[in-house]
């Protein structure tokens, strides 16, 4: 069995982890973690190949980050927690929900995406010129294998049939900015779909527990301490 995810542990009660996104680590979270561990067992984590912890010898993949979470879970002995997931970390979390809907009480989605057709064509032509780009310098230069990795994880990933989505009861916060990099109408159809869905658009970006961190804490802590908040287009 390979190492376990790094991660950050503090605070206690429910537990309540934190996935980033591509690219990232835990600190991404730097301006939750304080606030959240208040009322929240935090465990903040970093997936598999970003941060602290190991690229390792498994498929490099939103799917095995998921499994990784899974081994995380059951080494802690947590059995339930709330999962938030910021991009690449939001489709990992909605991939462990579907896949392991029992170890899930509640679900944020942060600038998640179905598909990387979800991305706004401006986004989406970057990311597949970098993935481009990293696979050719990766001939001549093995340290870009891991870039051209990263770069995968957003060109070619995540697929995650709409169908599915409506098997999930997990009560769930689906988020986006105004000026979110993940087109509108694809925030709007992952929160059609799922069953106990509450849709917000924060104003602001793709960053938005970054940008706007007060705003993104007290909305995420009003979906977690109180259900669903009555959807709105904009705050």
């Amino acid at each position: 069995m390979e190492t376990l995810p790094f991660f950050l542990d503090v605070g206690t009660g429910n537990a309540l982890l934190l996935l980033h996104g591509n690219g990232e680590d835990h600190t991404y979270f730097s301006k939750q973690i304080s606030v959240f561990s208040e009322r929240y067992r935090v465990v903040a984590v970093d997936t598999r190949g970003h941060g602290q912890t190991p690229r390792g010898g498994a498929p490099f993949t939103l799917s095995q980050f998921a499994e990784d979470l899974k081994a995380l879970l059951d080494a802690l002995s947590i059995q339930r927690a709330d999962l938030l997931g910021f991009s690449d970390g939001g489709n990992i979390a909605l991939m462990f929900a579907l896949r392991y809907p029992d170890c899930v009480r509640r679900l944020i989605l942060a600038g998640a995406n179905l598909t990387p057709t979800g991305m706004k064509t401006s986004l989406w032509f970057v990311v597949w010129r970098d993935y481009l780009h990293a696979g050719i310098a990766s001939f001549f230069n093995p340290k870009w294998r891991h870039q051209r990795e990263l770069s995968a994880l957003m060109a070619l990933q995540p697929h995650i049939p709409v169908r599915e989505l409506r098997k999930l009861q997990t009560p769930t916060l689906v988020l986006a900015g105004t000026q979110d990099v993940i087109r509108e109408r694809h925030t709007r159809r992952i929160a059609s779909a799922l069953p106990h869905a509450t849709l917000l658009f924060l104003t602001g970006g793709h960053n938005l527990a970054q940008e706007s961190p007060v705003l993104f804490n007290r909305t995420v802590l009003a979906f977690l301490s109180q259900g669903d908040i009555a959807e709105s287009p904009q705050i």
